[in-house]
C-alpha cells in the first residue's frame, strides 16, 4: 500500500496539537520539511502577496516566474538539502515611525531569502503558537488588529481604565541572539533547523533581528512570551480573588498596554505588574523606557494611542461611559500627503488612471479605521478627495474651481468610480457602564 505524502496544512495542524499536549516536547525531524517543495511554494506565495519591492540582487518575481518558478525553488531546496545556502545581504531603508519625527530601518531580504525564511517560519510557527499566549496578537494566524483594539475596547468599558501604556527602548535592535536561540531549543532538538536558524538571524548583525523578513515578527514573539506568561498569569491570579477579570494586557510586537481595574484596592496590582514588568525585561536584556512609559488613568480625562487610534473616554447623553476610538491625526495626515503625491506626479494624466491608483489605498486604509468612531475622520477625508478629484477633472479642461455644477456625486462615484465605501463597523460588545 502506497502511503499518501501528508500536506504542508495537515503537517502543521499535527505539530501544533503534539505541542500543545505536551509542553516539555522537543521536535526533531523537521528540517526535512522546511526544505519539502509544498513549503517553498507556499512561502514564495505568501512572499508574493506581500509583494515589496527586490532586494539587493535586483530579481523581481516577474523575472523569478519568466525565468521558470520550478526552477527557482528546485535550486533553493537543493542548497538547502545540500547545506550550502547562505543567506544575502540586505538592503537597508530608512523608514519613517509613526510618530514621523523618527526613522527605522527596514531590511529588504532578496526574494530568495524571503522565501527560505518563510519556509522555516511555516514549520516554527505551528510549534510556537500553541505556547503564545492569548492576549499577544501580532502577526500570528488569523489574528488581527482589530481584534487587538476590539479587546482594549472592552477592557476600557469594564472598569480597566488604568492604562500602563509601554514603550520598549529600540526593541528589535536589542534581541540577544544567545538568548533567542536558547527559548528557541527549548522547543525545536533539530541541529539543522537551529543551524538555518541562525545563519538568517547572524546575517542582520551581532545583536537584533531585521525587520522587514517573514521570520523576524515570530521571533520577537518567542523572545517576549515569558512576559506575556507572567502578565497571564497575574490576570488569572486576580480573576482568583473573587471570580472577575481585574486586568488585562494586549501586546501587538513590541506595542504593549497593560490595562487594570480603577477601584482603589487594585492599586497593588498596578504597582506590582509594573515591577514585575520590569523583571521579566531585565532578564531578556530589553529595556524599559521609563521616560516614555506612561500610566494613563482614563477617568481623569487621559488618552493613550495603540495601532494608529486614539483612546479617551467620553460621557454619553444617557449619563453611560463609552470609549472613543479614533483615527489619529498622524494617520490620517499621512494617508493624505500619500494621495497628494499622487495627484501631483498624475497631473496631466486621465483621471480614471489616478482613480486606479487611489482607490486601492484609500480602500485599505478605510477597511484598517472603519471599526472605531472614524464618521467624523471619514467625512473629512471623502470630501478632500472628492475635491482633488474635481480640481483635476477641472485642470484637465484648463478651467478655474472645482466643478460643483458640471460633476454631481453621482458622477464621482458610479461613472468615474472613485472608492466610496466610508460604512463604520461597531464594536458588537461594546456595553457602556453606568458612570
Amino acid at each position: 500500500m502506497i502511503k499518501t505524502p501528508i500536506t504542508l496544512q495537515d503537517l502543521r495542524r499535527k505539530i501544533y496539537i503534539k505541542a500543545k499536549a505536551d509542553k516539555s516536547w522537543r521536535f526533531w525531524g523537521i528540517y526535512v520539511h522546511v526544505c519539502k517543495l509544498e513549503t517553498l511554494r507556499t512561502a514564495y506565495k505568501q512572499a508574493k502577496q506581500n509583494n515589496g519591492s527586490p532586494g539587493i540582487d535586483g530579481v523581481t518575481f516577474e523575472k523569478i516566474e519568466a525565468s521558470g518558478l520550478d526552477e527557482f525553488l528546485a535550486n533553493i531546496r537543493s542548497e538547502l538539502q545540500s547545506k550550502t545556502y547562505f543567506p544575502s545581504r540586505k538592503r537597508n531603508v530608512m523608514i519613517p515611525k509613526d510618530n514621523g519625527h523618527k526613522m527605522r530601518k527596514l531590511s529588504i531580504a532578496t526574494i530568495k531569502d524571503r522565501v527560505v525564511e518563510g519556509a522555516l517560519k511555516l514549520i516554527m510557527e505551528a510549534i510556537f503558537e500553541a505556547d503564545f499566549q492569548p492576549g499577544s496578537y501580532g502577526y500570528r494566524p488569523k489574528r488581527k488588529a482589530a481584534e487587538a483594539i476590539e479587546a482594549v475596547a472592552i477592557a476600557t468599558l469594564t472598569s480597566k481604565t488604568k492604562v500602563i501604556d509601554v514603550d520598549l527602548s529600540s526593541y528589535f535592535d536589542t534581541i540577544g541572539h544567545a538568548e533567542l536561540f536558547k527559548k528557541v531549543s527549548r522547543r525545536i532538538n533539530d541541529r539543522d533547523v537551529m543551524g538555518l536558524l541562525k545563519l538568517i538571524v547572524k546575517a542582520g548583525g551581532k545583536r537584533g533581528i531585521s525587520q522587514g523578513g517573514p521570520l523576524s515578527p515570530l521571533l520577537s514573539n518567542i523572545y517576549l512570551n515569558e512576559v506575556d506568561t507572567m502578565l497571564e498569569k497575574a490576570k488569572q491570579v486576580s480573576f482568583q480573588i473573587d471570580g472577575r477579570d481585574h486586568m488585562e494586557y494586549v501586546r501587538w510586537a513590541d506595542d504593549l498596554l497593560i490595562l487594570i481595574d480603577d477601584h482603589i484596592k487594585w492599586k497593588w496590582l498596578e504597582l506590582g505588574i509594573h515591577k514585575r514588568l520590569r523583571q521579566e525585561l531585565s532578564k531578556i536584556k530589553v529595556t524599559l523606557n521609563e521616560e516614555k512609559t506612561r500610566f494613563v488613568d482614563l477617568k481623569q480625562g487621559g488618552t493613550f494611542s495603540f495601532l494608529g487610534f486614539d483612546f479617551r473616554r467620553v460621557l454619553t447623553r444617557r449619563g453611560k461611559n463609552s470609549i472613543l476610538e479614533t483615527p489619529r491625526m498622524k494617520a490620517r495626515s499621512a494617508l493624505l500627503s500619500k494621495l497628494k503625491v499622487i495627484f501631483r506626479n498624475h497631473i496631466s494624466h486621465p483621471v480614471g488612471r489616478v482613480i486606479r491608483l487611489i482607490n486601492p489605498i484609500l480602500r485599505g486604509w478605510i477597511n484598517y479605521f472603519r471599526i472605531g468612531n472614524s464618521r467624523r475622520c471619514f467625512g473629512y477625508i471623502k470630501h478632500w478627495v472628492e475635491k482633488k478629484v474635481r480640481r483635476h477633472l477641472m485642470r484637465a479642461r484648463k478651467r478655474k474651481g472645482f466643478g460643483w455644477g458640471r460633476w454631481s456625486r453621482r458622477d464621482l462615484y458610479e461613472k468615474i468610480k472613485l472608492y466610496n465605501d466610508y460604512q463604520i463597523r461597531y464594536h458588537k460588545p461594546s456595553k457602556a457602564t453606568t458612570a
